[in-house]
């Protein structure tokens, strides 16, 4: 690291014995990226937070000047509000800290030992990342806490606590946290269930806490992917907002703290079990990663700061790699459990004829397993189904030109198995008896080495032999009693997950893998760093998908959200929707198919088919751009599009999820474009005459043949809309032209070409 500054509290130097440096010789740390800024002061020995938001600048007044004023009936001093919130430094919120020794619990009084920053050259000279050392000798605990901002502005942060005492010490929580701006007054995050997650609630910021647990083991369905807070009615494109999310897999809350000085913190932490991380003398514990986001412009800034994580990482799949999303075909709803040869052979032929660039073939493929009561465990080619193994099936599949993918459940196990005939103890739960069943199936302990090495030479044996490109790897079921040897083991399982998908990808790292977990309910940026995409929901119904997919799109990227055109019918809601309609919906995300299209009508595997080569005209664009919504007033209209960074490009989606009070939509504004470059807007999907999506007389004159108008007027005064039905949808397409069209006198230039 470079510049390394080093203070000491008094009582802390006096017990390190090193020399006595003045607190005011250590400079605030200010890290700046991307337009976003982190402010900490170590004016009082503690690492005190005092902004994250905006960027300030590049000069800082002198913080000594601007201290909290005192109030009655307080304390003596201002109180600090720590990077790990304190009750010894007179913090009377949540504390960042809890844990016992011996029995007895405490509040620890960490002071900053050494503060070292780095990152400069890669910002213009400013420090974008920083290692500050806190300790507590007294209390015989110490946190080391990385915090940087990378580009783009998402800001990450994580503790390590060290137990330097002599003897055990048994940690019950260490939060991240940050402040947020009082301009804040309202919260939002997400809930839902099976086949609705990712649902948006808002409600006033309150003083006190809100908090968010998840006690499911895994991250749930009813998870809060994105915690948010914002100044009023804050939106898409509008408002100051700050946003926290953990990368953790495992049980955990996320928090909204509004003390009664009028300061505001956000923050999560892993939720541990009683008991759960007992620290020896010399070891640590590791929080997950905390990411944070600000944005002056609505939700769509806090979107742009993870997309371009993401799309940061060197391994991140789609266009940065070189290769772009296949097309999947995925067998589950098409044939269930029903894996007879001829079947599945037609299907990939059928897939191939259409474009489909992936074929999975899922659940019901290994021993016993002719339902899901039975076979989870087994992971053997059931020889009786398969005398000849998946190879004949694999060789059609790929001298169709396509992938083969395979579903695994390897985290799960069904008592009717002969692995849990041969080791019941590999099942988790309490001891002397086994926890409630769930889909048919019980956990099996990864904790324990014997069941963790089983199941990792299953599944390379599986790769090594095979020629598979792609793991659909699903957990059904929640973890609410988990243990091990006595204890709970929610932590010790998630990193032994953790641990087999990082083994198996060193193994094979050309073989991807989806996290799917009944649906949507393991979505976190810990289980994205191991994996190649998400399955946002088991609910394949276009209306249902609009809002899982919108709102799971907060945080990430299309390109590794999977989305698929089901049945006509769907088979978790029994709604029926056009193809035009699914076809829309599945376009901004992984798109892929789950429907048997083997005895499709004509007409249908046309258009199919048009869908598909329209995805992969698109494909570069929905992987790589910007992701903009519209703040469309009408409630029953949502109105979302990607747009190229150059601003060359874009495709929107207009989408009628019912009907609404007006008779027509009037304008719709399409956002994100250059606001003095030219556009020709054209409407690609359905066909203008398509009498199943719209509901009109007349339509407006430029959907005929498109129409030219700058960004700007685009994005202020918008396009009159076509009547759609209500859940249909139409897709435009929007390319910039060589020069602006020339405008009237105090107007915005437009013309229908």
């Amino acid at each position: 690291m470079n510049n390394p500054d080093l203070t000491l509290a008094a009582e802390t130097r006096s017990v390190l014995g090193v020399p006595d440096l003045l607190l005011s010789d250590l400079e605030p740390l200010y890290l700046r990226r991307s337009g976003t800024s982190l402010l900490i002061d170590f004016s009082t020995g503690e690492a005190a937070l005092l902004h994250f938001g905006a960027d300030l600048g590049p000069a800082l007044p002198d913080l000594s000047l601007l201290g909290d004023a005192v109030p009655h009936s307080a304390f003596d001093v201002p109180v600090t509000l720590g990077l790990i919130p304190q009750a010894s430094s007179g913090w009377r919120g949540r504390p960042g800290l809890r844990g016992h020794r011996n029995g007895q619990a405490f509040s620890a009084r960490l002071r900053v030992v050494s503060v070292e920053r780095s990152g400069g050259e890669r910002s213009g000279g400013e420090a974008c990342s920083a290692v500050i050392t806190q300790s507590d000798p007294e209390a015989g605990v110490s946190v080391r806490t990385e915090i940087k901002i990378n580009d783009g502005g998402l800001l990450q942060l994580r503790h390590r606590l060290d137990n330097d005492g002599a003897g055990p010490y048994s940690l019950d929580e260490l939060a991240a946290v940050l402040p947020v701006g009082r301009a804040a007054t309202e919260i939002l995050d997400l809930t839902g269930r099976w086949c609705r997650e990712s649902h948006p609630q808002r409600q006033p910021l309150h003083q006190g806490t809100w908090v968010r647990s998840g006690r499911h083991g895994r991250t749930g369905h009813d998870a809060s992917l994105l915690l948010a807070a914002g100044t009023p009615g804050f939106g898409n494109r509008h408002g100051q907002v700050w946003a926290v999310h953990l990368g953790w897999s495992g049980n955990h809350e996320s928090f909204v703290d509004a003390a009664a000085d009028g300061r505001t913190v956000m923050g999560a932490s892993e939720l541990l079990g009683a008991g759960e991380i007992s620290l020896a003398a010399n070891a640590s514990y590791e929080t997950p990663w905390l990411f944070a986001a600000y944005s002056a412009a609505g939700l769509d800034g806090i979107s742009d700061a993870f997309y371009t994580w993401f799309r940061g990482r060197p391994h991140h799949p789609g266009v940065q790699s070189g290769k772009a999303r296949p097309v999947v075909l995925n067998v589950w709803e098409a044939v269930y459990f029903d894996h007879r040869m001829p079947v599945l052979l037609d299907l990939a032929e059928s897939a191939a004829r259409l474009g489909v660039e992936r074929y999975v073939l899922d659940d019901g493929w290994f021993r016993g397993r002719r339902n899901d009561q039975a076979g989870l465990g087994d992971w053997y080619v059931d020889e009786d189904l398969w005398p000849g193994g998946l190879a004949p099936l694999i060789d059609a599949v790929t001298g169709h030109g396509m992938e083969f993918g395979l579903w695994v459940e390897p985290e799960m196990v069904n008592e009717d198995s002969d692995l849990a005939r041969a080791h019941p103890d590999w099942i988790a739960g309490p001891a002397g008896r086994l926890p409630e069943r769930w889909r048919h199936q019980q956990v099996l302990d990864l904790v324990n080495p014997e069941a963790w090495q089983y199941i990792f030479d299953r599944l390379d044996a599986l790769l090594s032999e095979y020629r598979i490109s792609y793991l659909k790897w699903d957990q059904n079921r929640d973890l609410t009693e988990m243990g091990h040897a006595g204890r709970p083991s929610v932590h010790a399982q998630t990193r032994a997950v953790y641990r087999l998908l990082d083994e198996l990808r060193l193994a094979h790292p050309d073989v991807e893998i989806e996290s799917c977990s009944s649906g949507g309910a393991r979505v976190d940026l810990g289980i994205l760093e191991r994996t190649d995409r998400i399955w946002a929901s088991d609910c394949n119904d276009a209306l249902e998908r609009q809002t899982i997919q919108r709102w799971t799109g907060m945080v990430v990227p299309p390109e590794l959200v999977g989305s698929h055109i089901g049945p006509t019918t769907s088979h978790t809601t029994a709604r029926t929707h056009d193809l035009s309609f699914r076809a829309i919906t599945a376009m901004f995300g992984h798109f892929g198919l789950e429907w048997d299209v083997r005895h499709l009508a004509d007409s249908e595997r046309t258009e199919l088919a048009g869908a598909i080569a329209l995805f992969k005209q698109y494909r570069p664009l929905l992987h790589s751009g910007r992701m903009v919504r519209a703040d469309e007033p009408d409630p029953a209209l949502r109105l979302h599009g990607v747009v190229s960074h150059d601003g060359g490009e874009a495709l929107y989606a207009l989408v009628s999820l019912a009907t609404s009070f007006a008779e027509v939509p009037g304008r719709v504004c399409l956002p994100g474009l250059l606001p003095d470059a030219a556009y020709r807007v054209e409407a690609v999907y359905p066909a203008a005459d398509d009498r199943r999506a719209f509901l009109q007389a007349v339509p407006p004159a430029w959907l005929a043949g498109g129409v030219e108008a700058t960004g700007r007027f685009l994005a202020e005064s918008g396009l009159p809309m076509p009547v759609l039905n209500p859940e249909h949808g139409l897709l435009l397409a929007v390319r910039r032209v060589t020069a602006a069209a020339p405008a009237a006198a105090g107007g915005h230039p437009v013309r229908k070409s």
